[in-house]
């Protein structure tokens, strides 16, 4: 029987995951990363000595996802748990808000908004029918149930931390599912709500994930960024690399952000590109930060001050013991902007000049001579903003060019861009795959439609 040959376009979480399920069901399999490290957005790198994650991620309770594949991988029960706070930084002051006193606590809101915020978040947290969200603003939805004093000074902030002006195109679902997450840790067996990690980060896990997919026999192809895939006659595939050089496949799975794909596959439909193209992206410029001590100790610090150059704080280390920064505190300062934001021409040391002023400023007993290692990460793609009617809008998995399927983070409906759900994806994902490769019934000239009208449909997650 001739073995069909798969390539995975795209070594993140995502396509990693997709390569391992193939493999794992006897495809032969091969992973293209343009980087020369696998892991996308979760890879790791260098800060002086110290090795740890390039953007910040945290495991929480109920990521069942992310603790079946760390069980998979021999990991999960090295985990560690710990509970963290949460600050805010609003009016030049910094608050925690931690527990339930500190709320009521509060000092920027009144005792009517904070019932009426409480409220708003109990209510999240019981709404199955996530598509009645995605026909209503984020912002309108906000001041219906949590009023207009606190969307002004806490709502609009974050969430203009998160997707600039196009705060005001989300629908929502997207907070939605920020506060489904967060709700579901509480109720996910454990007494308190506790934030996990693997020591080593992502280093450990990427490592142990690429020798399973060695293991899997998945043949890894890095430093090989993709010009062209193109169907040609006989019913392969080409892809093209940049150097030139190319192979044939049967099935292409490209997991890389819709702009890209649809540069990359010249033979999709207009009506598929302007699909793909019509995709708005937020981008992150993340600097990260390896100090003598830490900051303020918060996990995370919510900025709600317009002058702030950078969307929050993440003290990692007050999450994660301090050995493993060699003693030293670790913070990622984001910056979330849209993905043609000339922020992406400025320098480093024009970034860590505009940053560490910042720092001065909110923190009085910060020093910039504590400051050890000062790094900076650019992505232009990060987040697929989910606007009003996201869903119907979104290109189907199954592409118009036979065999070839484009699968991203913006197929991520009902959730918010984390690894548990980049995880849930591409679960889903594989399934509906090798169903299209294995099933015999329901064909017509090789092809299962039946899958086809599977990967047609939105991937969501669980939560409906």
């Amino acid at each position: 029987m001739k073995t069909h040959r798969w390539c995975v376009v795209g070594g993140g979480i995502l396509g990693m995951t997709l390569a391992l399920r193939l493999a794992q069901q006897g495809k032969s399999v091969t992973l293209m990363e343009s980087a020369p490290s696998l892991g996308g957005l979760a890879s790791a790198w260098n800060l002086g000595d110290v090795t740890w994650d390039r953007h910040y991620h945290v495991t929480l309770g109920s990521d069942s996802y992310t603790r079946s594949l760390l069980r998979e991988l021999g990991l999960e029960h090295e985990m560690q748990w710990k509970q963290t706070r949460t600050g805010f930084y609003v009016d030049s002051n910094l608050y925690s808000m931690s527990n339930t006193l500190e709320f009521l606590q509060f000092p920027p809101l009144r005792f009517i908004d904070k019932l009426r915020l409480g409220a708003n978040i109990l209510y999240a947290s019981k709404v199955k029918n996530w598509k009645k969200l995605e026909k209503i603003s984020a912002i309108e939805w906000l001041q219906r149930w949590s009023g207009r004093k606190t969307v002004e000074a806490i709502w609009a902030p974050l969430l203009r931390a998160k997707l600039g002006e196009n705060y005001k195109e989300a629908s929502a679902a997207f907070i939605w599912a920020t506060i489904a997450r967060m709700y579901a840790a509480r109720q996910s067996g454990m007494k308190k709500e506790m934030f996990g990690y693997v020591p080593g980060g992502y280093a450990r896990i990427l490592d142990r994930f690429a020798e399973a997919l060695l293991h899997a026999g998945v043949h890894i192809q890095l430093s090989q960024s993709v010009r062209q895939i193109e169907a040609i006659p006989g019913g392969q595939l080409r892809v093209e690399r940049s150097g030139g050089e190319e192979e044939f496949f049967d099935q292409v799975v490209i997991t890389t952000p819709g702009p890209i794909i649809a540069r990359l596959c010249p033979d999709l439909t207009q009506h598929e590109k302007d699909l793909l193209r019509g995709i708005k992206y937020q981008g992150v410029i993340c600097a990260s930060l390896l100090l003598k001590k830490p900051l303020a100790n918060f996990y995370v610090t919510n900025i709600v001050e317009p002058w702030v150059p950078f969307t929050a704080v993440i003290e990692m280390s007050a999450l994660v013991d301090r050995k493993h920064f060699a003693g030293n505190a670790l913070v990622y300062l984001p910056k979330y902007v849209p993905s043609d934001s000339p922020d992406f021409d400025l320098t480093d040391d024009a970034l860590q000049t505009r940053f560490l002023q910042a720092l001065e400023r909110m923190y009085p007993d910060f020093d910039r001579r504590d400051l050890l290692c000062f790094r900076v990460s650019r992505v232009r793609h990060v987040l697929a903003i989910p606007t009003i009617n996201y869903s119907e809008r979104l290109p189907p998995t199954a592409t118009s060019v036979p065999g070839l399927h484009a699968i991203n983070s913006s197929h991520i409906l009902n959730g918010t861009l984390n690894v548990n759900e980049t995880l849930q994806l591409a679960e889903k994902a594989s399934e509906c795959l090798l169903s299209l490769s294995s099933s015999r019934t329901h064909t017509k000239n090789g092809v299962n439609y039946e899958a086809v009208q599977a990967l047609s449909q939105p991937l969501a997650g669980s939560r409906q």
